[in-house]
C-alpha cells in the first residue's frame, strides 16, 4: 500500500499498487437490481468473465454465464436472495461465446436495498482456481523454504534478515524467529561482511544474480573455519516491484579441504615431473644437489641443503651396497658429510642461516636470538657459527665438511633411513623442517633438509612423502654420477695411456699433435692417434675415431690401435692393414669376442648368424698413411674417416682425394690406396670429426675452417696445433678432438748409400767395400766391422736363395739402417743349426749383432734389413760364450 496525500480527518487514504493480493486471488464484484438483472458490472468482474459491462448491464446473470442445466436452480437462488436471503456457494459459470464450462467461482451474496426501499443484491466473486493454485505455491514455498537442506534467508531491501528457514537457524544458532531484524555483521567478520554487504546492495541495484560467492567464517560455538558458497538474486512482486533479495548458502568446507588436497596432489604431480625432467640432467654430483634445490624452492619449501658423504665425493671405490658399513658414525656424530648446495626463496636475513653467515649483533650489544656468534670447531672445522638461543649450533658454510651429533635429528636420519623432523630454531623464522635421507640402492648417500618459514603452511603427511620422493630420485642419479665418474676415470685413464707418450719422433718427419678428451659431462670417446715406426726410416701415421662412447668405446679403441701397431710391424701395405684391421673390428662385436672357434674368426662366422647383436657390432673410422723419407712419398689408405689436409709451400690447403672406403667393421668392401709425392716443407695434418663438426655448425664449414687456419706463413708446428685449436669454433666438450701434423723433411741425399750389384760371386765383396767406404764417409768407423760382416750375410742369402738383380741400400738418420733387395719371394727363416753343419747360422748371427732386422714383401719380391745404433762415444758390448755357443 502506498499513501495518498491528503487527509480527510484521522483517514490515510491509501491506494493498492498493481501486484497487490487482491490481484492474485482475482476478487471481483458486482451487483443485482430488483428486476433480477445486473445492474452494476466492475471492472475486475469483467476482467474475470471476460465480458464488459455493456455485454452484461440489465442481462439476467443466470443466462449470462450459467450453464443450461443449472439455470433453473439458479433462478430459484436468486428469487431468495431478492427475498433477503445470503447465500455463498460455488457456482459454475461460461463465458460468453464458449460451449463449455470456463472456471469455477466462489460467490458471496448479501442482500441489499435501493434508494427507494426496494430489495437488490450485492455479489462478491473469487476465482477458485486462483485461489487453489495460491494455496499450492505457499504449501510448496512453504516446503521449500522450511524442508530445504541448504541455509535460505531472505534479506529486506534494508539488507536485514526477513525470513530464514530452519537451516540456517541450525547452522548459526537460536530460532527461526530469532534471526529476523539481523545484519551480516552478526553472521560474519568485518571483512567478509563488508564484501557481502557490497554485493547485496550491487544485486538490489542492478538485478543481476551472483552465484557461488565464496565467504569464509566461523560458527558459533567453534573455531573452525568454515567455507560457504552463496547464491543471491533479487526478490520481486507480481508487479516486478523488488521486494528484497534470496539467498542460498551452501556449506563447502569439505568441498574446499578436497580441492585444496587435489590442487595439492596436482601441484605434487607437477613437482615430481619437473624433477624428473630437471634432476639426472647433468653427471656432476654436485650439478645434481643443486638440480633437486632448483625444483624444490620455491615450489616445495622456502629454504633447502643437501649434505653428501665426503667419501662419496672423494671417488671411494665401494660398492653400493657397502656404504652403510661405510658409513659408521663416530664417537663424535655421523660421519663425515660436506654441504655441496644450498637454496633459499627467503630474502634479507634467512640466506645467511644456510651459510652460516647470519648477521653479527650491533655494535656493544649482546647477542640475542636471530644472530651468529661463532662456534670454533662445533663441526670438525673452525669457523662454524650458532644461532644464540638456539639449541644447535647453525648451519655450516657451503663446502664445509662437518659431522651432525650422535642424537641430532639428523644423524638419527642418516642412520635409520627414515624422514625425521627437525626442531624449530631460535630466531623464529623456520617453523617446519625435515630432515630427508637420500637412499640410493638401499643405501644412504647423503642428507636433504627442507625447511618452511613462518607464513607457510608446516609439512604434513603428503610433504613428508613427497620430500622422501624427491630426495629418493635425486639419491639414484647421484649415485649414478658417482658410478660414472668412477668408469669416466677408468676410461680415461686406459684411454692416455694407450695414446703415444709426449712428442713423437720420426725419420724425416717434423710432428707435433694435441688430444683433447671430452670434458667430464661427456663419456670418454675412442679417438686415437699413432706415429709407427718401420724399417727403413719409414713412418706409419694413424689417425681412428671408435664410434660410441663409454668404457667400451675406448676398451675397444686400445684393441684397434694395438692391432695396427701389430699388423704395421708385418710391413704390409696400408690397404692390407685397413683390410685386417676391418676383421679384427667386426671380431670385436661376435661373440666370444676375438678368440678362435673352429679354426675359423667368429667375425665371419656372426655375418651369417641371425641371432648376432648388433648392439655389439663395433665401428670404427680410420686414416693409415706410410711414408718413405728417401722417396718423399707417402702412401694413404681411408676406411671411413675425414680426408687428410695437405698444405704445399705457398699453396692454399687441399683436401687430398683418397677414396673413403666403408669403416671398419663393416666388411665386404676392399680399400683403395693414393700415393702422393710431398714436396720439401709440406705440412700434412689428420685429425678426427671432433674438431670440424658440431651439432651446431655442418662438416663442411668446418672443413673450410680448418684449411683456412692451415694455411698462411710456415710456422713451428707447436704454434700451427695451438692456432688450429683456438681459431677453430670446435664446441669442445661435445666429443674427442685428435690433430696429428707432420711437416716434411725428407732424407738429404748424402745420407742415403744406393746401389744395384750383379748376381755374381764378386758382388759379396763389392757389397763390403761399398758399406765401407761409405761409412767412412759418414765418420762412422765404429760400425765398418759389424756393417761389413752382416752385409755380407745377408748379400750372400741373396745370392744363395733369392732371385735377379741384387739392391743394396744404406740409410744414416737417428740409426744406421742397410737393406738388401731382390727379385725372390721367399722370406729368410731363422733356424738352429746342427753341430754338423757348416753353414745355417747367418740370420743368426745378425740377431745377435744388430739393434733389429727383418725382412717385407715390396711389389718385385722382398727386402731383408738390420738396424745399427750409431756410436756413442761407448765401446760396443761384446758378445757373450753364451750368445756365441747359441749359434752352435
Amino acid at each position: 500500500m502506498s499513501e495518498i496525500p491528503g487527509t480527510a480527518g484521522d483517514v490515510v487514504w491509501q491506494s493498492s499498487p498493481p501486484g497487490s493480493i487482491y490481484d492474485y486471488i482475482r476478487v471481483a464484484s458486482f451487483s443485482i437490481g430488483p428486476d433480477g438483472l445486473v445492474e452494476q458490472w466492475s471492472r475486475r468482474a469483467a476482467g474475470l468473465f471476460g465480458m464488459e459491462s455493456g455485454e452484461v448491464v440489465g442481462r439476467d446473470p443466470v443466462e449470462a454465464f450459467m450453464p443450461s442445466e443449472l439455470r433453473p436452480r439458479a433462478h430459484r437462488r436468486i428469487g431468495e436472495i431478492l427475498d433477503g436471503k445470503e447465500w455463498t456457494g460455488l457456482v459454475p459459470f461460461r463465458l460468453p461465446g464458449e460451449n463449455g464450462v470456463r472456471g469455477l467461482a466462489e460467490i458471496y451474496v448479501m442482500p441489499s436495498e435501493t434508494g427507494t426501499g426496494e430489495r437488490a443484491a450485492l455479489c462478491i466473486v473469487v476465482d477458485v482456481r486462483a485461489l487453489r493454485r495460491i494455496e499450492t505455491d505457499l504449501a510448496a514455498s512453504q516446503a521449500i523454504f522450511g524442508q530445504s537442506p541448504f541455509g535460505f534467508v531472505l534479506f529486506g531491501t534494508d539488507f536485514s534478515v526477513v525470513s530464514a528457514n530452519e537451516r540456517f537457524a541450525t547452522v548459526f544458532g537460536g530460532d527461526v524467529d530469532d534471526h529476523r531484524g539481523r545484519t551480516v555483521d552478526d553472521y560474519l567478520g568485518r571483512s567478509e561482511a563488508d564484501r557481502l554487504l557490497a554485493t547485496l546492495k550491487r544485486v538490489l541495484a542492478t538485478g543481476d544474480a551472483v552465484t557461488d560467492l565464496q565467504l569464509v567464517g566461523t560458527v558459533p560455538g567453534s573455531a573452525d573455519r568454515r567455507h560457504w558458497s552463496v547464491n543471491l538474486y533479487r526478490v520481486h512482486s507480481g508487479s516486478g516491484r523488488p521486494v528484497g533479495i534470496a539467498g542460498l548458502a551452501t556449506d563447502v568446507t569439505q568441498r574446499h579441504i578436497a580441492a585444496r588436497e587435489a590442487a595439492s596432489a596436482r601441484r605434487n604431480l607437477a613437482l615430481l615431473n619437473e624433477a624428473s625432467a630437471r634432476i639426472g640432467n647433468s653427471l656432476d654430483l654436485e650439478a645434481t644437489a643443486r638440480e633437486l634445490l632448483d625444483v624444490a624452492v620455491p615450489g616445495f619449501c622456502d629454504l633447502a641443503s643437501v649434505d653428501l658423504y665426503e667419501t662419496l665425493l672423494t671417488g671411494d671405490e665401494a660398492s653400493p651396497g657397502s656404504w652403510g658399513s661405510r658409513h659408521q658414525e663416530s664417537g663424535s656424530g655421523s660421519a663425515e658429510l660436506r654441504r655441496v648446495a644450498h637454496a633459499s626463496a627467503v630474502p634479507d636475513v634467512l640466506p645467511g642461516i644456510l651459510t652460516g653467515k647470519v648477521p653479527g649483533p650491533p655494535p656493544g650489544s649482546v647477542p640475542g636470538p636471530g644472530y651468529a656468534a661463532e662456534v670454533p670447531g662445533a663441526y670438525g672445522t673452525p669457523g662454524a657459527y650458532r644461532l644464540q638461543g638456539a639449541e644447535d649450533t647453525g648451519p655450516p658454510p657451503l663446502g664445509a665438511v662437518h659431522r651432525y651429533p650422535f642424537r641430532s635429528p639428523c644423524a638419527g636420519a642418516l642412520r635409520t633411513a627414515r624422514v625425521m623432523d627437525v626442531p624449530v630454531d631460535g630466531t623464529g623464522f623456520v617453523h617446519s623442517t625435515l630432515a630427508v635421507p637420500m637412499v640410493a640402492h638401499d643405501s644412504v648417500v647423503g642428507l636433504v633438509q627442507f625447511s618452511r618459514t613462518k607464513g607457510s603452511e608446516p609439512f604434513g603427511e603428503r610433504d613428508r612423502a613427497l620430500a622422501t620422493e624427491l630426495a629418493a630420485r635425486a639419491a639414484v642419479c647421484i649415485d649414478n654420477a658417482r658410478l660414472y665418474r668412477r668408469e669416466h676415470e677408468r676410461a680415461l685413464i686406459l684411454q692416455r695411456s694407450l695414446l703415444p707418450p709426449g712428442d713423437p719422433e720420426a725419420a724425416g718427419l717434423d710432428i707435433a699433435c694435441r688430444y683433447l678428451p671430452g670434458n667430464t659431462a661427456t663419456e670418454v670417446g675412442g679417438d686415437w692417434f699413432d706415429v709407427i715406426e718401420l724399417p727403413g726410416h719409414r713412418t706409419a701415421l694413424v689417425v681412428g675415431d671408435v664410434m660410441g662412447r663409454g668404457l667400451r668405446a675406448a676398451v675397444a679403441m686400445g684393441e684397434l690401435r694395438t692391432a695396427v701397431r701389430t699388423l704395421a710391424l708385418l710391413d704390409l701395405e696400408p690397404a692390407e692393414v685397413l683390410s685386417a684391421l676391418d676383421e679384427v673390428a667386426r671380431g670385436l662385436g661376435a661373440p666370444g669376442g676375438g678368440d678362435r672357434s673352429g679354426g675359423r674368426w667368429p667375425a665371419r662366422t656372426a655375418r651369417t648368424s641371425h641371432e648376432a647383436d648388433l648392439s655389439e657390432v663395433y665401428l670404427a673410422t680410420c686414416v693409415y698413411a706410410v711414408y718413405d723419407p728417401v722417396t718423399r712419398r707417402c702412401t694413404f689408405a681411408n676406411a671411413g674417416h675425414l680426408p687428410p689436409v695437405v698444405v704445399e709451400p705457398g699453396e692454399p690447403a687441399l683436401l687430398l682425394d683418397v677414396p673413403p672406403g666403408m669403416p671398419l667393421g663393416v666388411g665386404g668392401e676392399p680399400f683403395e690406396e693414393v700415393e702422393v709425392e710431398l714436396k720439401e716443407g709440406t705440412l700434412l695434418a689428420l685429425y678426427t670429426d671432433g674438431l670440424v663438426e658440431s651439432r651446431h655448425h655442418p662438416l663442411d664449414e668446418g672443413l673450410e675452417a680448418l684449411r683456412d687456419s692451415l694455411a698462411g706463413p710456415a710456422r713451428p708446428l707447436e704454434d700451427v696445433c695451438d692456432h688450429v685449436l683456438s681459431t677453430l669454433d670446435t664446441r669442445h666438450g661435445e666429443d674427442d678432438i685428435a690433430l696429428l701434423t707432420a711437416r716434411i723433411q725428407g732424407l738429404p741425399a748424402e745420407a742415403v748409400g744406393d746401389w744395384l750389384l750383379p748376381r755374381e760371386l764378386r758382388s759379396v765383396a763389392r757389397a763390403r767395400e761399398l758399406a765401407r767406404d761409405r761409412l767412412l764417409a759418414w765418420d762412422l768407423g765404429g760400425l765398418v766391422d759389424t756393417t761389413e760382416l752382416l752385409v755380407s750375410e745377408l748379400v750372400t742369402n741373396a745370392l744363395r736363395y733369392g732371385e735377379g738383380e741384387i739392391r743394396l741400400r744404406l740409410l744414416r738418420d737417428r740409426t744406421l739402417v742397410c737393406e738388401v733387395w731382390d727379385a725372390g719371394l721367399v722370406q729368410p727363416r731363422r733356424r738352429r743349426a746342427r753341430d754338423t753343419d757348416e753353414g745355417g747360422r747367418g740370420l743368426q748371427l745378425v740377431g745377435l749383432l744388430s739393434a733389429a732386422w727383418g725382412s717385407r714383401r715390396t711389389p718385385r719380391g722382398k727386402t731383408v734389413w738390420f738396424e745399427l745404433a750409431l756410436p756413442d762415444g761407448a765401446a760396443s758390448p761384446e758378445l757373450s760364450v753364451d750368445q756365441l755357443l747359441s749359434m752352435y
